[in-house]
């Protein structure tokens, strides 16, 4: 088994990398979408966001309001800080299981957008990041997710900086370009990521490289 960490700034494109990897095999686990499912109704996640942050945070139907969350969350660090305290143990523990029923021989690509902030680089045999200045990013969440200016730049400012990011990339997928372009490097790098899978599935325990 290979493990993958795919990372990138908000509105940088990681997940339509992450689909086009899965279209190519890769087994994905989202962190993401994790992390919505530990703040689902009902869990033990939710109760203590709610307790932590207060009932103003539930939707009319009981479930999370993310947008009214962020907004409290992405002004005021020390709120993320506690947010994140109570969501990343639960999405870590999750991600574990899956990984687990993973074959001996995948490529797990675990989207993690927050892999730089919380020093998760040691992780993963391969870090994969996407790449896309600031500029695209900014454009990508106010024309595309309908975001105001502001609120898309004070949650870019929450993640790490794009050197940060770079900093710990083994692979850099640079996603300023068209779709297709983009097609032909995804393709190029998951040849890599299934050779470096397969070299290290023959290779003895302790002889990996």
């Amino acid at each position: 088994m290979l493990t993958v960490g795919l990372t990138g700034g908000i509105g940088a494109g990681k997940s339509e990398v992450s689909r086009l990897l899965v279209e190519c095999g890769a087994v994905l686990i989202d962190a993401d979408r994790i992390a919505r499912e530990v703040v689902a109704p009902g869990t033990p996640g939710l109760a203590a966001v709610v307790e932590a942050f207060g009932q103003d945070v539930l939707a009319d139907d009981g479930s999370l309001d993310r947008p009214k969350l962020g907004s409290i969350v992405f002004a005021d660090p020390d709120k993320l800080a506690v947010l994140n305290s109570i969501v990343h143990p639960l999405v870590g523990a999750r991600s574990r299981a899956l990984e687990s029923a993973a074959a001996e021989d995948a490529v797990v690509v675990h989207d993690v957008p927050l892999l730089a902030e919380n020093s998760l680089k040691p992780l993963y045999d391969v870090v994969v990041v996407v790449d896309a200045s600031p500029e695209t990013q900014l454009d990508r969440l106010v024309r595309l997710r309908g975001m105001t200016e502001e609120d898309a730049r004070a949650r870019m400012a929450a993640q790490a900086t794009r050197e940060k990011r770079l900093a710990i990339a083994d692979v850099v997928i640079d996603n300023d370009v068209p779709l297709e372009d983009l097609r032909r490097r995804v393709r190029d790098v998951w040849a890599d990521l299934v050779l470096k899978a397969h070299t290290a599935h023959v290779l003895p325990q302790g002889h990996q490289e």
